[in-house]
């Protein structure tokens, strides 16, 4: 399985992706999700994928000659002469249905589902960040202020600090710990997301990204995030007062005056048979 997430913020762009694939208990490899396509000073692309091993690793070979036509009848658009983010998710999803219409049908055959998702984002000079998440159609959406953050693979873990934390206006680094808060609750609580870990950190208008690493187990920030999250969260958790059902010292009770009727309660009578 995979957990992969994208934030988009004022300040720039976190991609964080693990590297565990499994097809089965006893068949655990490592895979790269995460590729970067740079040409700096003129732009600055992420690609992160999940689902079948096979199709995102065609698609993102694909990618890289991929043409689309371009409609004023110049020189056909490809990732690296499109002049919009856009244009260039567009060459994504066409590189995607390629590699559809080549295995689709073999894949079905043999019952297995073509199953890809990627999210791809960058900044290409003359107009600002974008990010994308793309489907197995090839079809796709666009992040917004609302939804600054995409998630794909094992994503409920890590959603909720993401929902609580990430704003356009969160800093870059605090946008980067809080993937990392992401990804630590993933890997806490499925065996199928894995370490190592990708991250690029992308600063807004640099088109060029000097902060892209791989995260061993032995990182020592990882490390101390990992410990300070579950100190943290436990902590949190013990200052919380305990339920109270008669009302006693604490002064938020939790059996009040319900406004709806109690859930049904059946009580047996000494006649009947309990089984």
């Amino acid at each position: 399985m995979t957990y992969c997430v994208a934030v988009k913020l004022k300040a720039g762009m976190v991609f964080l992706s693990d590297s565990r694939t499994n097809a089965g208990l006893d068949q655990i490899s490592t895979f790269r999700k995460m590729i970067v396509y740079e040409k700096p000073g003129d732009r600055f692309m992420c690609l992160l994928s999940a689902g079948n091993l096979s199709i995102s690793q065609s698609v993102r070979e694909i990618l890289q000659v991929e043409q689309l036509p371009a409609e004023d009848g110049g020189d056909p658009i490809t990732i690296w002469n499109a002049k919009s983010m856009f244009d260039a998710v567009r060459v994504l999803g066409a590189a995607v249905r390629h590699v559809y219409e080549r295995d689709g049908e073999a894949l079905k055959r043999t019952g297995v589902e073509f199953n890809v998702s990627m999210i791809f984002g960058g900044q290409i000079g003359g107009e600002g960040m974008r990010l994308f998440q793309v489907y197995s159609p090839g079809n796709f959406i666009e992040a917004t202020p609302e939804t600054p953050f995409f998630q794909i693979g094992e994503s409920k873990y890590g959603k909720p600090v993401l929902d609580r934390v990430i704003t356009p206006d969160t800093p870059l680094d605090e946008a980067a710990k809080c993937a990392l808060v992401s990804m630590d609750s993933t890997l806490k609580s499925n065996l199928s997301v894995g370490l190592p870990l990708d991250m690029a950190v992308y600063e807004a208008n640099s088109l060029a990204c000097d902060r892209v690493i791989c995260i061993e187990d032995n990182n020592p920030y990882l490390q101390m995030v990992r410990r300070t999250w579950g100190e943290k969260l436990r902590e949190v958790f013990d200052s919380i007062e305990h339920p109270s059902w008669n009302g006693g010292a604490t002064d938020v009770p939790l059996m009040v005056a319900p406004q709806r009727s109690a859930p049904l309660k059946k009580i047996a009578s000494p006649k009947e048979k309990l089984i």
